[in-house]
């Protein structure tokens, strides 16, 4: 059974700093791109960022830019989501979805990531 999950969120005030970190098993994903997306209360899944599967191409959401990193360690079938200064408004579910193998670019949109974890809630407090 393929299973990603996500680990790492948590209560923080603004200004701090969370590590998220998304395990996988059942298979490898080392060959998949991988990515981070989030959801906020009464709002759509939006795309946060995404890493190729040789971690030589990222992309990040301009809300998250120069504050949040990714990257992933392929023997530990483990990616990671390094988010700094965080905002009230990085409040969400953050999930965790496993893209299609080989792939070049990073996508942005939901479709193209057919695995998923259950989420890890982060919230922003002041």
């Amino acid at each position: 059974q393929v299973q990603l999950v996500e680990s790492g969120g948590g209560l923080v005030q603004a200004g701090g700093s969370l590590r998220l970190a998304c395990a996988a098993s059942g298979r490898t994903f080392s060959r998949n791109a991988m990515g981070w997306f989030r959801q906020a209360p009464g709002k759509e899944r939006e795309f946060v960022a995404g890493i190729t599967w040789r971690s030589d191409n990222t992309l990040f959401a301009d809300s998250v830019k120069g504050r949040f990193t990714i990257s992933r360690d392929n023997a530990k079938n483990t990616v990671y989501l390094q988010m700094n200064s965080l905002k009230l408004e990085d409040t969400a579910v953050y999930y965790c979805a496993a893209g299609r193998a080989y792939t070049m670019v990073v996508v942005t949109a939901t479709t193209g990531y057919p695995y998923w974890g259950q989420g890890t809630q982060v919230t922003v407090s002041s």
